[in-house]
């Protein structure tokens, strides 16, 4: 059996530099900022004074947290424990699956997330604005979502019954997004050193805020009505050697619409363009073959002479 390793090992090498350069800037201009606050003066409101370090310790553990999730991808990076290499079928259905994107874009993108991950984080909200911008929302790719909640995140598996439960009363991707969605107010150390904006309260309090029937959602959380659907995502991520997250698999859409073609798997919360390198050869048609060309002349032919017996008719 493999165990998983406390972090995000198929986190690719080109997202690390970036988080701890911008990890270490936000501590420095945190720490910078705390220091440079005047003393307090006589008759200034202890109220707001309270909330404004309550507010500082908060962004301080949110960096504390990231940095200690960074140091346990480098570690795991160290070990011998190698990663498998990840073999994805030639093809894969997405027959009945939720989508982005327009129903005939020729293109689908396909990942596999863990909403507590926070380098799904950092993709949905630094990387797939772009992405939807230039290919989904032009209808040159869907985009689906695919459960993977590792077994090292509390709060993976009821964000992810969520977003189904959501589904429910027709607003998954609603749920999806906001669940990816910094809740300021919300922000703050919790058990295990996470924050709380993925406990059962706050998946609440984004439900109401989205109109959904809250009572509904926690029933439906509280059952086991989408544990296969979770399971079965997770056992086809085992099956392609699929351990962390996030990783994309990207490919072509067959003409009946269910069947993907997939070109290659993309690993990590990569920039942009490394996405981009991989989509846009996918949108160039392909060549014809001798015998494509030689069908279309004939046919060219055919539909010349027609259009010309017509014409002398």
């Amino acid at each position: 059996m493999r165990i998983f390793t406390p972090g995000f090992r198929r986190c690719a090498k080109p997202i690390l530099r970036p988080l701890l350069a911008g990890t270490m800037a936000a501590f420095l201009c945190t720490a910078a900022v705390r220091a440079q606050q005047p003393a307090p003066q006589q008759g200034e409101d202890p109220v707001a004074m309270k909330n404004d370090i309550q507010q500082l310790k908060a962004q301080q553990q949110q960096i504390l947290d990231r940095l200690d999730e960074l140091k346990k991808l480098l570690n795991s990076r160290r070990g011998d424990n190698a990663q498998p290499e990840i073999k994805v079928p030639d093809t894969i259905s997405v027959d009945g699956e939720l989508f982005r994107g327009d129903a005939t874009a020729p293109v689908a993108i396909i990942e596999y997330g863990d909403i507590e991950c926070p380098f799904c984080r950092y993709f949905k909200q630094s990387v797939y604005p772009q992405m939807f911008d230039e290919y989904i929302k032009t209808g040159k790719a869907r985009f689906y979502y695919r459960d993977l909640p590792l077994p090292i995140h509390e709060h993976a598996m009821p964000a992810a019954r969520a977003e189904h439960c959501a589904g429910e009363q027709g607003k998954f991707w609603e749920m999806h997004d906001s669940l990816f969605t910094e809740k300021p107010e919300a922000i703050g150390p919790g058990p295990g050193g996470r924050d709380r904006t993925l406990t059962q309260d706050s998946i609440d309090q984004r439900a109401a805020a989205l109109g959904l029937d809250t009572a509904k959602l926690d029933a439906c959380m509280a059952s086991t009505r989408f544990a296969d659907l979770i399971q079965r995502s997770s056992d086809e991520a085992a099956k392609m050697n699929i351990e962390g997250t996030p990783t994309f698999l990207i490919g072509t859409i067959g003409a009946n619409g269910n069947i993907v073609k997939v070109n290659k798997p993309v690993v990590g919360a990569l920039p942009f363009t490394a996405f981009k390198a991989v989509i846009d050869p996918l949108l160039v048609p392909a060549p014809a073959t001798d015998a494509q060309a030689g069908q279309t002349m004939e046919k060219l032919q055919l539909d010349g002479a027609a259009n010309h017996t017509v014409a002398n008719h």
